[in-house]
């Protein structure tokens, strides 16, 4: 993503990047301890589209790394929504899914947590190669996790109290 840049008056400033066919998909959650208030960032990144399967696959990991009964918060894409159903039928009944208003991605912590990514830290990153823009995802996102206040951001960008 290209911001703003600079060079001397009269040069015109040149940015090089590598093929933009390639692409990087990421799966993210900020999961919330009801008990202790306590926010984390976890994600998955893939080469490939996503689609139900590695959905299904996040949550289950999610659930693994947690350890107890989850409540999920997605949007209506219908990928989240056959993911949810293949996991209502596999019998993983301690998921709870809510399900956000259609077209509200302004009501969606995540979608800040994404915004904030890609316009402010990865904003005039030129990555050589498919592998160096997955580091510096993975570092951008891996940094939020450390800054609770950011991610409580996330939720009041979306108007949900804590």
């Amino acid at each position: 993503m290209r911001r703003r840049t600079w060079a001397l008056r009269g040069q015109t400033p040149v940015q090089r990047a590598w093929d933009r066919y390639d692409r990087l998909s990421v799966l993210g959650a900020i999961t919330l301890s009801p008990a202790r208030q306590r926010l984390d960032v976890r994600f998955s990144v893939w080469h490939e589209n996503i689609c139900t399967r590695h959905i299904v696959q996040f949550i289950k990991q999610l659930r693994q790394e947690l350890r107890r009964p989850l409540v999920i918060v997605l949007d209506r894409l219908a990928a989240h929504r056959s993911a949810a159903e293949q996991l209502q039928r596999e019998g993983y009944n301690d998921i709870k899914f809510e399900w956000l208003p259609a077209y509200a991605p302004d009501l969606n912590p995540v979608e800040p947590l994404w915004s904030h990514t890609k316009y402010s830290d990865l904003a005039n990153f030129l990555p050589t190669d498919q592998h160096d823009l997955r580091r510096g995802v993975c570092r951008s996102i891996e940094d939020k996790r450390g800054r609770k206040h950011l991610l409580r951001s996330f939720f009041h960008a979306a108007r949900l109290k804590l």
